[in-house]
């Protein structure tokens, strides 16, 4: 009887064995399969992916990622091929061979600076002519819409903004955002060309796009210079890629889609080398130039950015003003700024005379630092 127990234990145990044995054998065949898987997809070719200029069964054209065309089959298994598709190609002899959806290039948001501004135009000083041409051409439009349908008339689709540097062109851009309650996207055109060579088109195609999808928008463009120099005979592939980025830009503006609450406001400091196409009617066809400060813009922008500064009373504001003769509102906002840590480093809470005009020296100097020739300095 003790015998037969021991039997049938010993069997049970060969039982649970041959079971566990065949559970991992099963095991080691699925993970064989799904190794020779991963093998097989690592040795396939990969696929291109292509955009679909044009479709003449059984053929198409397509653009490959460094923008040139071919003529080339499409497989029989793709089917409601059209213009403007995403597909994958066969690297070799580029056949379609299918579809995939279609889907940005870029999260774009990345690659652009967007918000909603909250400058006001109490918050601009001196450059009061340029406040009303601005509201006249984009605030206006914006807001009152019905207006330009009664009278019949379509309103500027944007506005080019040019003077040296730091004079406020910016901060007007952002003042009309804000009091139009726009989406404002701004691009800067030099880092546009630099960083997406081979691409910009696609992006300021997406850019736009992205402008209709938050309308009211308005597109700031700095440093448009560096898009839209006028054309010469293009040689390196990168003025070829500059020369297809702003032909995108201007297709854009004059574009089958409508811009309708969209505004471009473009802003240079080299108007004298910009392509007359950009600044045609139709186009960015108001210029609004935007000059360094005379004596009463001056001390309009030294007031807005000193309102809070704690002053000695006896400082000679007309002398501080004087001395100020030629600064842009940027420089003014330095001057105050300064003032204000040589006050610190004194460890004291007023700001004096003394202070302000070290400031404005330090400044000057600055400028006169950065303007000089390479070297001059070195």
């Amino acid at each position: 009887m003790q015998n037969n127990s021991k039997i049938d234990n010993i069997m049970y145990s060969y039982a649970t064995d041959v079971s566990h044995l065949e559970e991992e054998n099963r095991l080691l065949k699925e993970t064989l399969g799904h190794l020779k898987e991963e093998i097989n997809r690592m040795k396939s070719n990969p696929l291109m992916v292509c955009e679909v200029k044009d479709v003449m069964l059984p053929n198409a054209v397509i653009r490959i990622p460094n923008g040139n065309s071919f003529f080339v089959d499409i497989s029989q298994e793709v089917k409601d091929l059209a213009s403007g598709d995403t597909v994958l190609c066969e690297q070799k002899n580029l056949t379609v061979l299918r579809k995939i959806p279609a889907s940005k290039k870029y999260d774009v948001e990345k690659f652009v600076i967007m918000d909603t501004p909250n400058i006001r135009w109490k918050d601009i000083g001196g450059l009061r002519d340029q406040i009303e041409e601005i509201k006249e051409v984009i605030e206006l439009p914006l807001k009152r819409p019905d207006l330009f349908k009664t009278i019949g008339i379509d309103p500027p689709k944007g506005v080019l903004l040019y003077g040296p540097p730091g004079t406020g062109k910016t901060l007007l851009a952002k003042a009309v955002a804000s009091s139009t309650k726009s989406t404002f996207i701004q691009i800067v055109g030099s880092e546009l060309v630099q960083k997406f060579i081979g691409e910009g088109a696609k992006l300021v195609k997406e850019i736009f796009e992205l402008a209709r999808e938050n309308a009211p928008s308005i597109i700031f463009i700095d440093e448009i210079d560096a898009l839209a120099a006028t054309r010469i005979d293009v040689g390196t592939s990168g003025e070829r890629e500059v020369q297809r980025t702003f032909m995108q830009l201007l297709a854009e503006i004059d574009g089958f889609k409508p811009l309708g609450n969209v505004k471009i406001i473009g802003c240079t400091n080299r108007k004298d080398i910009l392509d007359p196409a950009v600044i045609r009617p139709g186009r960015l066809d108001r210029l609004i130039k935007v000059p360094i400060p005379d004596k009463d813009g001056i001390a309009e922008i030294f007031k807005i950015y000193s309102k809070r500064m704690n002053f000695d009373k006896s400082i000679d504001i007309e002398r501080v003003l004087k001395s100020m003769d030629g600064f842009a509102g940027a420089e003014i906002k330095a001057v105050c700024t300064e003032a204000g840590y040589f006050a610190i480093r004194r460890k004291e809470s007023v700001i004096t005379e003394p202070d302000l005009l070290k400031a404005i020296e330090k400044v000057r100097l600055e400028e006169e630092n950065a303007d000089a020739p390479a070297g001059m300095f070195g």
